[in-house]
């Protein structure tokens, strides 16, 4: 007997733990999230790690169009406080308490770029570009060629992807679903839309560093 994980269970085990560690969270006291979100961070990297295989990952294509696209969802995420002179988004995961203790600073700050960086891309372009998007096609998805276009699996995979988020990002989600949903149908390529995904979370928290705005986390 085979015990290699199937397929789809691939694509969906690390989005749905993730998923379901944020709804954990909304159960805990607000200081939880500084031993979970680290916690959700490492099983989910591992889980990715585990089911690499089954992915097919091969170098990113059109590097210079996926990133910038990457840049255009950046700043649709941050316009309304750049451009329209919305408040800022200053309630979140806010890693100054630990501003005196240089170390637990450090690696409180670095598990949440790797967090953003890294598992938050892979885990979401794996299911909603990598698995979704082809599933609504045809069930057995992995016979789908990845940037297959219906009306159907883009629209769904885009409001899905806006629906994920919280309700202040949920107008910069759906045009980054769009976006990103672009990104694979241009080059055919989930690394492509991983890169993407990882750039423009890269320069948010680069911005959200550099303004306080911990409520972008």
């Amino acid at each position: 007997m085979s015990l290699a994980p199937s397929a789809m269970k691939a694509y969906i085990a690390p989005f749905g733990v993730f998923m379901a560690l944020l709804v954990v969270a909304g159960f805990l006291p607000p200081s939880a999230k500084y031993w979970l979100y680290p916690v959700q961070t490492v099983l989910c990297g591992v889980l990715v790690i585990w089911f690499w295989s089954s992915y097919g990952f091969k170098a990113p294509k059109m590097t210079g169009f996926t990133l910038i696209v990457a840049i255009l969802v950046l700043f649709l995420w941050i316009s309304p406080q750049v451009v329209l002179g919305r408040p800022g988004r200053f309630d979140g995961f806010d890693p100054s308490p630990f501003r005196n203790r240089p170390f637990l600073y450090a690696t409180v700050v670095a598990l949440r770029f790797m967090r953003l960086v890294v598992v938050v891309p892979f885990i979401e372009e794996i299911f909603w570009r990598g698995f979704l998007l082809r599933y609504l096609i045809k069930e057995d998805f992995e016979s789908v060629p990845p940037g297959t276009f219906t009306w159907f699996s883009f629209c769904a995979t885009t409001i899905g992807f806006c629906a994920e988020h919280q309700v202040p990002d949920m107008p910069a989600a759906l045009p980054a679903g769009i976006l990103f949903n672009i990104v694979i149908y241009r080059t055919r390529s989930l690394g492509s839309c991983v890169l993407a995904h990882a750039a423009t979370n890269l320069l948010l928290g680069i911005y959200i560093m550099r303004t306080g705005q911990w409520g972008f986390w």
